[in-house]
């Protein structure tokens, strides 16, 4: 157990500061790898970290939730304390692949305006969450019940898949990995992606004109100073 998990342990806090919806908004509009390379390459979670079924996405804001292993205790808890357009992301003192989620507690999560869930362990259920259409994405997928039986807590910093979650962070997930954008920098990251993405319109017309990546990033003196040699 990480020295964070244990000094936040038996904690809910009801009162977080969410990211600026408008910043949320906009960052919806982006995929994790624009995210991630407008942010400077930071805030990707571990590989690991997978969508339960194909073409699952998000965008909200994070209610954070501490688990123990094969206890899904506080998963209930983090539900009375979701609020519209949220995403569960839920990390564990310790390593656990045990079924923590499935279609009861996603049901309870939409009722209360969850967009979906994020979790370091595993869910089962996932044919019923497909239908749902309740997107998750996480370490495995496994059918091991839980107990509930030992604290942790809610909307603590959590580590979910090696990456710091503070409550109201922005987190996105999509086919190509989960990456948090700090709540304070929301608004500034959006930006960051919407000027990347314009950036990428324009070379992408040039490929699609038949342009070489070798012209376009001027590499050719590059590869020839480092000793490239074309042979016919």
């Amino acid at each position: 157990m990480t020295e964070l998990a244990i000094n936040q342990l038996g904690v809910v806090k009801r009162h977080i500061q969410r990211a600026d919806k408008s910043a949320v908004e906009k960052l919806a509009k982006f995929g994790v790898a624009t995210i991630h390379e407008a942010m400077g390459r930071i805030g990707l979670m571990k590989p690991y970290i997978r969508p339960i079924y194909p073409h699952a996405k998000l965008c909200g804001t994070a209610v954070t939730a501490l688990l123990q292993p094969g206890d899904n205790w506080m998963l209930h808890v983090a539900a009375e304390q979701i609020q519209q357009g949220d995403i569960v992301v839920a990390g564990c003192t310790a390593d656990s692949t045990d079924g923590f989620f499935g279609e009861l507690l996603a049901t309870s999560f939409r009722a209360r305006g969850a967009k979906g869930l994020i979790i370091d362990g595993g869910v089962r259920d996932v044919a019923e969450l497909e239908k749902m259409d309740f997107p998750v994405f996480s370490k495995a997928i496994h059918s091991k019940g839980t107990i509930k039986a030992t604290l942790g807590s809610v909307n603590v910093p959590v580590i979910c898949a090696g990456m710091v979650v503070y409550p109201g962070d922005v987190v996105v997930a999509d086919a190509d990995g989960v990456v948090v954008v700090p709540a304070a920098k929301a608004l500034e990251v959006a930006e960051a992606a919407q000027k990347r993405e314009d950036n990428e319109a324009g070379k992408r017309q040039q490929f699609e004109a038949g342009v070489l990546g070798l012209d376009l990033y001027k590499m050719r003196e590059k590869l020839a100073n480092a000793g490239l040699q074309y042979i016919d």
